[in-house]
């Protein structure tokens, strides 16, 4: 029995990266009939038969799981954003923000594309919800060694919508990859989907890291709906204000009284992250229990 980490799944073939190598896999079909199947990052357990085949025979228990990027295990999620060729929506880092507060995961935003565009608004809003933020180029390699410090000995994924330089600063990590990068449309102000699969690169240092496809759309289903009830305290920002309101079930819209509208009305909490939260109420509120 050989163990490993799955780093890259295609066409329902599975690479599990074991100390003998990386050993082509088949998954068991219990996994497909109970709706377990292996993903990129799964620690797992595999037999070799008599002409080197390999199999997935056990999955070990995840720490967390993604639906799109399709990885578990992860220690953090990079946002890779830019203020530039695409501009990034903050709602779109927020959105992820919260899939990241619920798994138990790090969330790290990385500003590329600083030669372009410094990102300083963007810059200013996240370290403001008390997430770390780094600053970077891929075209000149500004932030590269830092990235590499802040993500080292961690099994991580890149995000973000398509053409932010995801790709590129993968490259800039592990210039032997020379992994495909497309141009940025000047009419769309979007990029081509590079990256078809997910994928975890080995940088060394026990420090993994998945390229995933872009998107430009992010009304996405990425993890389970989160209950509304819930959604106030997967904002940072929001926490030292919860707990404060007038009513013990404030939803924080419209209720008096309310700690973190008056935190918003006072400067403490930014007003694009409260219109995030707003959308996302409204996202939870349509979901039924029953629907589960």
């Amino acid at each position: 029995m050989r163990e490993g980490i799955i780093v890259k799944a295609l066409s329902g073939f599975y690479y599990v990266k074991t100390e003998e190598g990386i050993l082509e896999c088949k998954a068991r079909g219990r996994f497909r009939l109970d709706g377990t199947s292996p993903l990129v990052g799964d620690r797992v357990r595999c037999s070799v038969d008599s002409a080197g085949r390999g199999r997935i025979d056990q999955v070990e228990r995840r720490r967390n799981f993604f639906i799109r990027p399709a990885v578990a295990n992860l220690d953090a999620l990079v946002f890779v954003a830019a203020n530039v060729n695409p501009v990034t929506d903050p709602y779109l880092i927020d959105r992820v923000s919260v899939i990241a507060e619920e798994a138990g995961c790090e969330l790290i935003v990385c500003i590329n594309k600083t030669d372009l565009d410094p990102g300083e608004a963007l810059e200013r809003l996240y370290r403001a919800a008390d997430y770390p933020v780094i600053l970077t180029s891929a075209e000149n390699g500004a932030g590269v060694e830092a990235l590499r410090q802040m993500i080292s000995g961690k099994v991580c994924a890149f995000t973000g919508n398509s053409g932010v330089g995801k790709t590129s600063l993968l490259n800039c990590l592990s210039p032997g990859l020379a992994l495909k990068t497309a141009e940025v449309s000047d009419k769309l102000g979007r990029g081509k989907h590079t990256t078809r699969h997910v994928e975890l690169f080995d940088l060394g240092a026990r420090t993994y890291l998945a390229d995933t496809p872009g998107y430009a759309s992010f009304e996405l289903e990425m993890m389970k709906i989160i209950p509304k009830e819930e959604l106030a305290a997967d904002f940072r920002d929001f926490r030292p204000y919860l707990g404060r309101c007038r009513f013990l079930d404030c939803a924080h819209r419209k209720e008096p009284g309310c700690a973190v509208t008056e935190a918003v009305a006072a400067g403490k909490i930014a007003p694009s992250r409260y219109r995030s939260y707003e959308r996302l109420y409204e996202l939870s509120a349509q979901h039924k229990a029953w629907e589960d």
